[in-house]
């Protein structure tokens, strides 16, 4: 009553509904109020009990004195005083009357604790039954607030979308690319590379010619070597002729075309 009191108070002064209503700080709430209504209830199940042996003390004691009543009248008739033993009878009787009433008592009490008992074992089980439940739904409670904050994380992130600058990269480096073989294949076709092929060929031409003056200084049969060379001027001439032939049919064609 005190801590609901408190609580009422505290949204009072504003500190905050929500965080009194949150669900597992109402579920330890419920847990605390049924251990402390099950403390309750053993301390009236431990005074019912205590009450119950207190009548059973009570009859065994009035069960003796009336015994021991009884025991004395019938001495006190074996010794021939009929007076006392009369005296006690009428002892015996008020004591048997007390008896027979605290035994109506000492049975109400032992049913009363039989079901006082009953009662803790099922308020234990339920107790049990609660805790379990109440596990359950703290474990239920945290799953949903993570799941929540997940979610929420997963809002928050922005789509990334790369697609378009890949794409104008790819198409920079396949310009750069065909620009590359361009320049290579212009360069190919460039008056300065072409006489630079002249030249090279020139020089190969003219090392021959000072191979065959040396062979002929030499003596090593530059006769020989003249008409290799005759040879082979011979057989480039045949060659030119014919790559002027061919180059004349690809240009007819081309020209058709």
């Amino acid at each position: 009553m005190f801590k609901r009191l408190l609580n009422v108070i505290k949204s009072w002064l504003g500190f905050g509904i929500d965080k009194l209503e949150n669900p597992e700080l109402l579920l330890q709430q419920a847990q605390e109020e049924m251990k402390a209504a099950a403390a309750r209830n053993r301390e009236r199940a431990v005074q019912a009990i205590t009450q119950k042996n207190n009548l059973q003390q009570m009859v065994d004691d009035l069960q003796k004195t009336v015994d021991n009543l009884q025991a004395k009248a019938e001495l006190s008739l074996k010794r021939g005083d009929r007076d006392l033993a009369l005296q006690l009878l009428k002892e015996k009787q008020n004591y048997d009357q007390s008896l027979q009433s605290t035994r109506a008592q000492l049975e109400a009490a032992i049913e009363t604790a039989e079901q006082v008992k009953l009662a803790i074992k099922r308020e234990e089980e339920k107790i049990r039954e609660k805790t379990a439940q109440a596990l359950a739904l703290k474990a239920q409670w945290k799953n949903s607030q993570i799941q929540i904050e997940m979610n929420k994380a997963l809002e928050g992130i922005q789509g990334i979308d790369v697609d378009q600058t890949f794409a104008r990269a790819e198409a920079k480096i396949k310009n750069s690319t065909s620009e590359m073989q361009a320049r290579n294949e212009l360069a190919k076709g460039r008056v300065e590379n072409r006489v630079r092929d002249l030249e090279l060929g020139q020089n190969d031409v003219n090392a021959e010619r000072e191979l065959a003056e040396l062979e002929m200084k030499m003596g090593m049969g530059p006769t020989s070597k003249v008409e290799t060379t005759r040879t082979t001027t011979v057989e480039n001439a045949d060659v030119m002729s014919e790559l002027e032939k061919l180059e004349a049919k690809i240009g007819g064609s081309n020209n058709s075309q």
